[in-house]
């Protein structure tokens, strides 16, 4: 099974965004991506919808945007 993927940039909304996450659908089914650590990836998050963080990509490809912890925009720098 494709695994989600969880878009974070590490501020507390995020983080403790990640942690539901993680509970709720389990770590093995969850690839999660701190765009503030991990820069060369923001192109991708953004090529899948993502607009603001913490946000999570289904494995249709769906975005679920979770409460807002910062734009994309905002993440760039």
């Amino acid at each position: 099974m494709k695994k989600s993927v969880f878009y974070h940039a590490g501020c507390p909304v995020c983080v403790s965004a990640e942690q539901d996450i993680i509970q709720l659908i389990g770590a093995s089914h969850v690839e999660v991506v701190h765009l503030g650590e991990d820069k060369s990836r923001i192109a991708e998050a953004e090529k899948a919808g993502i607009r603001s963080v913490p946000a999570l990509v289904t494995p249709n490809g769906n975005v679920l945007h979770i409460n807002f912890g910062a734009s994309i925009a905002d993440v760039k720098g």
